[in-house]
């Protein structure tokens, strides 16, 4: 298991954290596995900075779109998360 820290910007945290999105789709630059862990870490892009807020979540499904024929963004993957 390997824990990824990301930044994750404002409006997609908040719906993170509050449950409403329980999904990530991210560039397939690292070798994410089913039960990895994410640290979230809510970056905010007009300052450049940290605001402090985290939160972790697990990887329970991953979705490669360049195995997806409907898909037509390649190198990124769909994780799905609890």
């Amino acid at each position: 298991m390997t824990i990824h820290k990301l930044k994750t910007w404002p409006e997609y945290f908040e719906a993170i954290i509050t449950g409403r999105k329980n999904f990530d789709v991210r560039k397939n630059d690292r070798n994410f596995q089913v039960g990895d862990r994410l640290d979230l870490l809510e970056w905010n892009p007009e300052t450049g900075e940290y605001t402090g807020r985290f939160c972790n979540r697990e990887i329970t499904y991953i979705l490669n779109c360049n195995r997806n024929p409907f898909i037509k963004v390649r190198g990124y993957v769909i994780l799905s998360l609890k």
